[in-house]
């Protein structure tokens, strides 16, 4: 009898440690989780000192946490509703986002997007050398950064920045480099998910 009790003395030492270790690990969902964002936009359009004001709007599809980061697939749209006095861009766009978890309400994260954006050029066009542009559509990318607040386990406060390189553009060098500052609201659907404690 012995020589089956110590083996299994140390299977009871060694496998309960593991259980705990994995019940104590924190899990932020139970598979994916869905979120949608609103917000409103400042614009510098990187063209003649031009702004507008946009609202943003998209969404993420969130996958499990791994080692206090948290992958997901992001898309959003860009729409101006002043379009300032050079051009107004309008964009939308999609890629990877990743949100890390070091604190329980602050989850900053980085993305880097990529999509199709427009370019309208106001009062009759822009010209540049001896062309005159009145509208461009072209690809855009978009790295950026942010932080999303949790004021429930359901709204959380979004503040993004995104630095967009748009192609084809009245410019020597074809391109033009804008910056959109975004303040706004994420809401998750749970779906039965859990937050991190």
């Amino acid at each position: 009898m012995n020589r089956f009790f110590v083996p299994l003395l140390l299977l009871a030492a060694c496998v309960p440690a593991n259980i705990a270790h994995a019940q104590a690990t924190p899990t932020a969902t139970r598979g994916m989780q869905l979120s949608a964002f609103g917000g409103v936009s400042g614009v510098y359009t990187g063209l003649a000192n031009g702004r507008n004001a946009s609202i943003v709007v998209g969404g993420d599809l969130a996958f499990s946490v791994w080692h206090s980061a948290r992958p997901s697939v992001e898309a959003r749209g860009l729409f101006p509703i002043d379009s300032g006095s050079v051009s107004d861009q309008r964009s939308i766009l999609f890629g990877p986002r990743v949100a890390f978890l070091p604190k329980r309400r602050y989850h900053p994260y980085g993305d880097f997007l990529f999509g199709r954006g427009q370019m309208n050029y106001l009062h009759g066009g822009y010209i540049f050398g001896p062309f005159l542009y009145v509208q461009t559509t072209t690809n855009v990318f978009s790295p950026g950064f942010g932080l999303d607040y949790d004021l429930t386990p359901q709204i959380s406060v979004k503040v993004d920045g995104q630095y967009q390189r748009w192609g084809f553009a009245p410019t020597p060098s074809g391109n033009i480099w804008s910056k959109v500052g975004t303040v706004g609201v994420v809401y998750r659907f749970n779906f039965g998910s859990r937050r991190l404690p």
